[in-house]
């Protein structure tokens, strides 16, 4: 059996698992926020030293320990019923119960538990550790301490860019923003003190031919090539691509390249990472960072590149990486 973890509308679950129900899969797809409202969660210890694990749906029971794969794709945390009082109270009682039992279950995990996924996402963490492995990496600064700042900014005259040290959502005064990396302005050098209240990551910039989106799932790696440089909209981060100006096309990654990026995601304890590197004018590939859990149709429309059935594959062999 294959659990899927994901909220409703994911178009990469439908992706993966449509083919594998119609190969004839057991797969089971779960929004842990109709935990507990529309679905139970049980976990047994007898006295004999046995242990089983259930879920329940629409009157029906599955015995969660013939689970042989969970793809913890997108899912929302448990949310109470309606009526239920202290309900911050009951919705972390619910999201530690469930956390734990997927945790448990001791089957192949995609990209890998919840613990394991928050770790790999920390970009300090996994610059260090792509450093270890032998990525070349830009002049970087973490810090909280604006002299500092202003020094590495005087060093690289001025051609740093920013970006969040984790997240890159935020709320002030009931408005969101999104933070997504950026080229240092005079305004940001005249406001360097505020660093003293929140960290931020400095990299030097790295002039770019391509920008290259790496997505290893399993053993196996795919590789696509994104003109950012054709449009100023996306010349610091493709995130804010358009698709129909931002060509993207498959790309041939050089073994020790591909090789490191397998080993990073295997020491990340992952099975699955979209990798960012950069492409340099001279032919040097630069890491940026890794999403653990980051989107993969764009490429895969884009190119060809056949990343959801690869999935498919990595959960029907049930192999523990």
């Amino acid at each position: 059996m294959i659990l899927v973890l994901t909220s409703d509308g994911d178009e990469h679950a439908d992706r993966v698992v449509k083919p594998l129900m119609t190969a004839g899969a057991d797969v089971v797809v779960f929004d842990p926020a109709s935990f507990p409202t529309a679905a139970t969660l049980e976990i047994s210890h007898s006295g004999d030293g046995s242990t089983s694990r259930m879920f329940g749906r629409a009157g029906r029971r599955l015995v969660l320990d013939e689970v042989t794969a969970l793809w913890y794709r997108r899912p929302l945390d448990p949310v109470a019923h309606p009526r239920v009082a202290a309900r911050d109270y009951v919705e972390e009682e619910c999201r530690v119960m469930a956390e734990s039992l997927w945790d448990s279950l001791g089957c192949l995990t995609v990209p890998g538990s919840r613990p394991v996924i928050d770790r790999a996402a920390r970009k300090p963490y996994q610059l260090e550790l792509a450093r270890r492995l032998g990525f070349e990496l830009p002049a970087t600064l973490v810090t909280t301490d604006p002299e500092s700042f202003l020094d590495f900014y005087d060093r690289h005259e001025g051609r740093v860019i920013t970006k969040p040290v984790h997240g890159n959502q935020l709320e002030a005064e009931g408005e969101r923003f999104g933070r997504f990396a950026a080229p240092v302005t005079p305004v940001d050098v005249a406001y360097a003190d505020a660093l003293r209240f929140c960290p931020v990551i400095v990299q030097a910039y790295v002039p770019k031919r391509v920008e290259i989106r790496v997505t290893v799932v399993g053993r196996k790696v795919f590789a696509a090539e994104i003109h950012s440089q054709v449009s100023n909209h996306t010349r610091y981060d493709w995130r804010h691509y358009d698709p129909g100006a931002t060509p993207i096309r498959a790309h041939d990654l050089p073994p020790e390249i591909s090789q490191r990026c397998l080993d990073l995601v295997e020491r990340l304890g992952l099975a699955y990472g979209a990798i960012d590197l950069i492409l340099t004018p001279d032919g040097r590939h630069v890491f940026l960072e890794i999403n653990p859990n980051g989107q993969f149709l764009w490429i895969e429309d884009a190119t060809g590149l056949p990343i959801g059935a690869a999935v498919g594959e990595l959960l029907m062999s049930g192999v523990t990486w």
